[in-house]
């Protein structure tokens, strides 16, 4: 067991990292005198990543997991070996800035029903826009589609300022996740099963059905390279976009609202694999189809977690829920901006 002698630890997860660890790791370890002791988890890494991080930075912890079974149960593998009050999960193709930690721990201290928060995440490649994974904080729709602000479907907006408040969010970024160690572990942390994708959504909606608040700190300022592992666009991706989302829905929705979404969500994404077919992306069409086959045969699996997360629910938080269809919005009615929706989250205490 690593018994953290800061209240924080940063735990970076990472599986043939070494080329990021060199261009981040720095300035990770120069920040960490604000309060929080770096760890880097290694999730079997085939090349010298390891060897590579102990020979060149030696203040920082490392662990090593021995089979690499995703995101999911790397940080299982990996977070059930540290003690400490709060984690922050990071992702190790994020840039911190100049004080990036402060206002996370600020904002996780000065409420205590907070689960969890992330910060402002702009992307690495263009240093202006904000970037897909998190963004200005994640929410969702009453179909249970995500979002985030300064990110709808694929448009990222510019960073202007517009999102510089406190704010609940109903999921954060797994990206860089700071969460209550006793909280993270009560809940079940991380579903493996996932196994990578969604699974930071996941958490949170546990986290949020049992009275607890996401948060975003809008002081807090990092960068993120993105698709370093599963590449945007991909058809790994696209099958864990449609199989993740129908798992979240079945383990944490409520059970009223699912006889009449899921009937339309199986409509919905029958009409994505149409028109993906009547456009010549036929391997895409079949990812689609892939994933339903995979969620409804393992669905004895999900209907046991739902039954699971039943036992920890004591009131719904629903902050952070858009009660109107992204879909609708940004396809028919143009709102490509999440100022464009006339909706305002609510502000932190």
């Amino acid at each position: 067991m690593i018994e953290c002698q800061q209240d924080t630890a940063v735990v970076i997860l990472s599986y043939n990292g070494a080329k990021w660890h060199e261009l981040f790791l720095p300035k990770i370890i120069e920040e960490a005198g604000s309060g929080y002791e770096v760890i880097v988890a290694d999730n079997a890494s085939t090349d010298d990543t390891l060897r590579y991080i102990q020979s060149n930075f030696p203040s920082v912890i490392t662990l090593q997991i021995a089979v690499n079974h995703g995101f999911a149960n790397g940080y299982y593998e990996a977070l059930k070996q540290v003690k400490a009050k709060y984690y922050i999960l990071l992702s190790a193709d994020f840039e911190v800035t100049e004080g990036w930690f402060p206002p996370l721990h600020s904002v996780m201290e000065r409420n205590e029903l907070l689960a969890a928060c992330q910060p402002k995440i702009r992307y690495w490649r263009n240093k202006e826009c904000f970037e897909y994974a998190g963004a200005g904080g994640g929410f969702m729709d009453n179909f249970g589609y995500l979002f985030c602000r300064g990110r709808i479907f694929f448009d990222l907006e510019e960073d202007k300022g517009q999102y510089n408040d406190d704010i609940e969010v109903f999921w954060a970024s797994g990206g860089c996740f700071m969460v209550r160690a006793d909280i993270y572990h009560r809940l079940g942390g991380l579903d493996n099963d996932l196994y990578a994708h969604m699974e930071e959504v996941d958490l949170c909606w546990r986290m949020k059905n049992a009275g607890y608040k996401i948060g975003y700190a809008a002081q807090s300022l990092v960068y993120h390279v993105g698709g370093s592992v599963i590449s945007y666009g991909s058809t790994q991706k696209l099958y864990y976009n449609f199989r993740n989302n129908l798992i979240l829905l079945i383990k944490n929705e409520k059970g009223s609202k699912l006889l009449w979404l899921f009937p339309l969500r199986f409509a919905l994404d029958g009409v994505a694999g149409i028109r993906l077919l009547l456009t010549g992306h036929f391997k895409q069409t079949f990812i689609i189809v892939k994933a339903h086959f995979h969620f409804y045969r393992d669905l004895g699996k999900w209907l046991n977690r739902r039954k699971e997360n039943k036992k920890l629910i004591t009131h719904r938080n629903e902050e952070g829920i858009y009660c109107r269809s992204i879909v609708w919005d940004y396809f028919l009615l143009r709102k490509k901006k999440f100022t464009d929706l006339g909706w305002k989250p609510k502000k932190l205490d």
